[in-house]
């Protein structure tokens, strides 16, 4: 019979089984806990004390001492703590039949699932649980202590609550400050001898930094990036960590470049000079799954030290991350410029990329790159029929096209950009209404599930329904409750994100008269200008194919 399986609670097999509820021989399993924030109580709660006081009260009894089983310097929110659940296995396993803790916050701050460990899943296995400074003893269910046992848990977790705010607080005063709390400096940097310990550029490694920007900007994927540094040997900012400190950090590595390390660093602006604060935190002080702040949340000081690369190439890399098109390399490594951008007209598929080699006297002479639907190349006739053309012939339209369009738009820069703004600023309006109204009816739900939780804590202490209930009823109001915060998160990182996604029309006027010098069709020039393409079906008869080129920016002439 399987019984619990909650998050971080473990699952739990009885087997038909049942320990006897007394025991003649006690063996006992002594927990210890001490977090950081209980290291400011001084010697009264630290391990050793615990130890002691622990030690001697189950000598008193003359019961027998298993193992002692320690957490050090991790909230009690949380049971995915190593020792209490090598503590629950023992148990579980029938080699300990006693667990004693000093009170029971050590056990856990979490009123929800100290609970169900006391009340249900202890008593399915025969383990009596103490909790000597709380008088709390599961061997005598009907005593006053245990009576009160809710209300201590309660007020255990509204402890941890109210530390969590008070820690927050004091993070976001420094924040504000421009005081950092990191342990070490971003990859590129390093810290001053300042009080604030405002960031340095680090020569050493710097250029690597600004050369991931420039990669990114010329359309480089991330996992590319990180396989050139691969190929290059060039340390990885974990590795550099430990080669500058001296001081290995206690999580595995494999030592390589990997995308996502490549994206952290994308992501960062204390590489424009800004100082962003904050730009983390959890879902909760019970959940500690780490989420990012919308950016509007984040505490930033701009200026605030030395910038490693340019506003513009940050901006043109944004812009990049948010393309349709990542492209694909072919078998030869090559990603062609026009990989990702362009689709079906029928039946909306990407166009895939395809190629075959000329050859002159049976020599290869070069290389004939083409596209065709992609649903056509995949599922045949019955899904779509062939869009095939080729690559030069898109690559010649393009050229023509943007040196008609950049003409245009360098005579008219003054209505092309009022026309600009006008369309940007209605979009925006409009998405945020949408994000917003439900943004809004988020939050008022988290506030009924915050007083309903409340209100079942509340009926159960007046005994108007069970424990089993009210704990079942906070179950599903606290899941709910999470799931909305998650939710929360999410949208605020949309609507922080809406007015970032418009480029600016002056600048796009000046990329066009960039490339308006010397028109190629590069990736480059594809990320910085287009948007989609979309390919018609071959005409009959000669008739030209019909090919839709979309900007980033309305170039339709007048």
């Amino acid at each position: 019979m399987i019984e619990y399986n909650q998050q971080n609670m473990g699952c739990f097999d009885l087997g038909g089984k049942r320990l006897k509820s007394k025991h003649n021989n006690y063996i006992v399993g002594i927990y210890v806990r001490l977090s950081r924030d209980d290291e400011r109580a001084g010697e009264s709660l630290s391990i050793e004390n615990q130890k002691m006081l622990l030690t001697k009260y189950i000598a008193d009894k003359g019961w027998k001492l298993y193992d002692v089983y320690v957490d050090d310097g991790i909230s009690g929110t949380t049971f995915d703590r190593d020792g209490v659940q090598s503590l629950l296995n023992d148990a579980k396993s029938g080699v300990i039949n006693t667990i004693v803790v000093k009170d029971l916050s050590r056990f856990g701050r979490n009123y929800i699932q100290v609970g169900q460990y006391i009340d249900y899943i202890f008593p399915s296995f025969g383990i009596r649980f103490i909790a000597v400074s709380d008088n709390i003893d599961t061997a005598g269910a009907n005593s006053t202590a245990m009576d009160m046992m809710p209300i201590t848990n309660v007020f255990n977790e509204w402890y941890a609550a109210n530390t969590s705010r008070k820690v927050r607080a004091i993070f976001t005063a420094n924040a504000k400050m421009g005081k950092s709390n990191m342990s070490h400096a971003p990859y590129g940097y390093l810290f001053g001898n300042d009080s604030k310990r405002t960031y340095v550029v680090n020569e050493e490694v710097s250029g690597i930094v600004k050369r991931i920007f420039e990669l990114r900007a010329k359309g480089i994927s991330p996992g590319q990036i990180a396989e050139i540094f691969n190929a290059e040997k060039i340390l990885t900012p974990r590795d550099y960590l430990v080669k500058q400190t001296g001081k290995y950090l206690s999580t595995q590595s494999n030592h390589l470049w990997t995308q996502l390390c490549v994206r952290k660093i994308l992501q960062n602006p204390a590489y424009i000079g800004n100082l962003a604060l904050q730009r983390r935190t959890t879902i909760s002080y019970k959940n500690h799954k780490a989420v990012l702040r919308p950016e509007e949340d984040w505490i930033v000081t701009e200026n605030a030290h030395p910038a490693i690369i340019s506003k513009e190439l940050w901006d043109r890399v944004k812009e990049v991350e948010k393309s349709v098109s990542q492209g694909k390399k072919t078998r030869t490594g090559l990603v062609h410029p026009l990989s990702g951008f362009m689709y079906c007209a029928d039946c909306g598929s990407k166009m895939k990329l395809e190629y075959y080699s000329l050859k002159k006297n049976g020599k290869k002479s070069g290389i004939v790159y083409t596209f065709n639907c992609g649903g056509h190349k995949r599922y045949g006739k019955s899904f779509c029929f062939s869009h095939y053309i080729k690559a030069a012939d898109i690559e010649k339209l393009i050229c023509d096209d943007v040196k008609k369009r950049a003409k245009f738009i360098i005579a008219n820069e003054a209505e092309v950009k009022e026309n600009f703004i006008l369309k940007q600023t209605q979009f925006v309006r409009r998405e945020q209404f949408d994000k917003q109204t439900e943004l809004v009816n988020d939050k008022l739900r988290c506030k009924k599930l915050d007083s309903l939780i409340e209100s079942a804590f509340e009926e159960k202490l007046e005994g108007k329904i069970p424990a089993d209930l009210c704990v079942k009823l906070i179950e599903k109001y606290s899941a709910e409750r999470q799931e909305l915060d998650i939710k929360i998160n999410e949208l605020e990182q949309v609507l922080s994100s809406v007015q970032q996604a418009n480029i600016d029309a002056g600048e796009f006027i000046g990329r066009i008269k960039k490339h308006l010098r010397d028109i190629s069709v590069t990736r480059e020039l594809c990320l910085e200008l287009i948007d989609k393409i979309i390919i018609g079906a071959p005409k009959e008869n000669g008739q030209p194919q019909n090919i839709e080129i979309y900007y980033k920016i309305n170039l339709d002439a007048a």
